[in-house]
């Protein structure tokens, strides 16, 4: 079981994204939980998201976010995907794709601090 906490659905549509990708996820017997905790990011070039945690299969994750943008026509961010370099630093770094539909986008660079339990923060953005 894998989670993520950099994924984000379009600021105002994530109570119903979240509830629809856990009923989804039921009726096919995949193992996805998601939940949101909270958390917004503004970005310069793509609006506002609020972010959600999930459980389970990445692929599944991945998948289920992009029908999701398709079905309720919203931009969403896909995370998870890590640098290929392995540098130890004091942040830890995720980046992730701006997608809408099967469309990307843009990226998106995220950072961290690896000590204490810091929000991810856009470090940059980029369209595509």
């Amino acid at each position: 079981m894998r989670d993520s906490e950099t994924f984000g659905i379009e600021k105002g549509h994530g109570e119903e994204v979240v509830a629809w990708l856990n009923e989804q996820a039921k009726k096919q017997g995949t193992k996805l939980e998601a939940r949101l905790y909270g958390y917004y990011v503004s970005t310069k070039n793509f609006g506002d998201f609020e972010m959600f945690s999930w459980m389970g299969d990445v692929q599944t994750a991945r998948k289920m976010i992009i029908k999701a943008s398709k079905r309720f026509k919203i931009k969403v961010i896909e995370g998870g995907y890590k640098p290929k370099e392995r540098t130890f630093s004091v942040k830890k770094y995720d980046y992730a794709k701006i997608k809408k539909g099967d469309k990307t986008i843009g990226q998106i660079e995220f950072a961290a601090s690896r000590f204490g339990s810091g929000h991810w923060e856009i470090e940059s953005e980029e369209r595509h």
